[in-house]
């Protein structure tokens, strides 16, 4: 009882706390396993502690009144002008303020020594209750405050000094009175010692449990930006592949409505444009899904931190639901050029500087920014847009201009900013710059820059022109 600390082992995380397995003993050759209803030793004993520490008033005071029955009659024994009552009252009232030792210690500690001064001066010189002042100083150090344990210590060896020579005539008897005062001393030091240790372990304890409770706090901040990072991820990836094909398909419909009957043959190849979009489409979707029914299965993959997100941007396969599909990535946008020249718009794709091979997630948000810069021009530039599309290819980056000469102001706008924002956080990812807006004579530009160090030359030509 004197030596439990405030923090118990109940009110630390589990973590910090020893336990068994409850499949422990049934590992064991020659044991039973308990069942999972019957509390275990460990929970019984976690419970009782977790009671003590809510019920501190209650058990000092019981403590106290366990001390009381031994003392309170060894003090009958020492009488005052013949009363041998008064040894008894002095002891109750030594013995009475600890139990609030622990709930107000320093209060605690100054009634006993206050009654400890009072009864060597008036009453009996010594009585066996004054252990409590030991008691009391024991429990002001561990829970106290700092000055209060340093007053009562010294205190405690003032009264070394004092309390033999009103006992004993140290003129008459140095010897003893010596003895005396190093009993005091010694007691008193002890006390002291013994309640630093126990207030040093429940400091240390008391920082454990607040640095696991800041770790918990932390893992759940990190687990929900981790989260809306995702969502953010997860509602970007949709809009570029949904936005994309359904522009493409949007303008083919419409393309096709009109031409069904001058040009049927047109119309027929709307429409397997159309089809050919759907089905990339859902096979990015696809990728998309599969990528994310793996994320669930797993928690936190080797090499990567808790609350971190792995990043799903390499240009390397990835299994999805419906197989093993390569991410798009820069090598792809003359596709994309092809479905939007199919659209009716004229657009020209160029190809400035040495290919090299790109960091992983690099090729695709290059891919992505052109990917919504196209659909843009389809959805907001008119019909028959000139478009111009340049990748220039530098020595520590990659620029990638889109330009056309069509309405342009609205360019970027899907009616929630998805668009914009989409590109600018994908090269803000990797160091890069997005910059949007109306062409000086009509139109609109978007122009990414996107730092590529250490990139290796592929085997690709210089300059590649693909006019519409």
């Amino acid at each position: 009882m004197l030596g439990h600390d405030p923090v118990s082992l109940a009110s630390a995380p589990r973590d910090l706390r020893p336990r068994v397995e409850p499949d422990a003993a049934s590992s064991v050759p020659g044991t039973m396993a308990t069942g999972a209803s019957s509390p275990t030793l460990d929970d019984m004993w976690e419970r009782a502690l977790r009671w003590e520490d809510t019920h501190r008033l209650v058990v000092d005071a019981l403590l106290a009144a366990m001390l009381a029955l031994v003392l309170v009659p060894a003090g009958l024994a020492v009488g005052v002008l013949g009363s041998e009552a008064a040894g008894g009252w002095w002891s109750v009232a030594l013995v009475v303020p600890l139990a609030w030792r622990r709930v107000r210690p320093t209060a605690s500690a100054a009634a006993v020594y206050a009654v400890g001064l009072t009864h060597l001066v008036y009453g009996p010189a010594i009585l066996p209750a004054d252990l409590a002042v030991l008691v009391a100083l024991y429990s002001v150090t561990v829970h106290g405050p700092r000055w209060a344990h340093r007053t009562a210590i010294a205190l405690a060896l003032v009264a070394s000094t004092v309390v033999p020579a009103v006992v004993l005539d140290a003129f008459y008897d140095p010897a003893g009175a010596i003895v005396l005062a190093l009993l005091i001393a010694t007691s008193s030091l002890a006390a002291w010692a013994f309640g630093l240790v126990r207030r040093a372990r429940r400091e240390t304890l008391e920082a454990l449990v607040d640095r696991a409770q800041r770790l918990e706090v932390e893992r759940d901040q990190q687990a929900l930006i981790a989260t809306a990072a995702e969502r953010a991820r997860i509602a970007r990836e949709m809009h570029d592949i949904v936005a994309h094909s359904l522009s493409v398909m949007i303008a083919q419909a419409d393309g096709g409505r009109y031409a069904a009957q001058a040009d049927p043959a047109a119309a027929t190849r709307a429409l397997g444009t159309i089809g050919e979009t759907g089905r990339a489409a859902l096979t990015d979707m696809r990728r998309l899904l599969g990528v994310l029914r793996s994320d669930a299965g797993t928690d936190t993959r080797a090499g990567e931190r808790p609350g971190v997100l792995p990043a799903h941007t390499s240009d390397e396969p990835e299994a999805g639901a419906g197989g093993t599909t390569p991410q798009p990535s820069e090598a792809q946008i003359p596709q994309l050029v092809e479905q939007v020249q199919a659209s009716g718009a004229h657009v020209s794709f160029v190809r400035l500087g040495t290919p090299r091979s790109l960091p992983p997630g690099v090729g695709l948000t290059v891919y992505r920014i052109a990917q919504e810069a196209l659909t843009n021009v389809l959805k907001h530039a008119g019909p028959g847009p000139r478009v111009t599309v340049v990748v220039q290819w530098r020595p520590e980056s990659i620029e990638l201009d889109v330009a056309d000469d069509g309405r342009g102001a609205s360019a970027v706008s899907d009616g929630l900013g998805n668009g914009l924002r989409g590109m600018q956080e994908r090269a803000t990812m990797f160091g890069g710059t997005v910059t949007v807006g109306p062409r000086p004579g009509g139109g609109f530009r978007v122009r990414a820059h996107i730092p590529t160090p250490g990139g290796i030359p592929a085997s690709r030509d210089d300059h590649e022109e693909s006019p519409s």
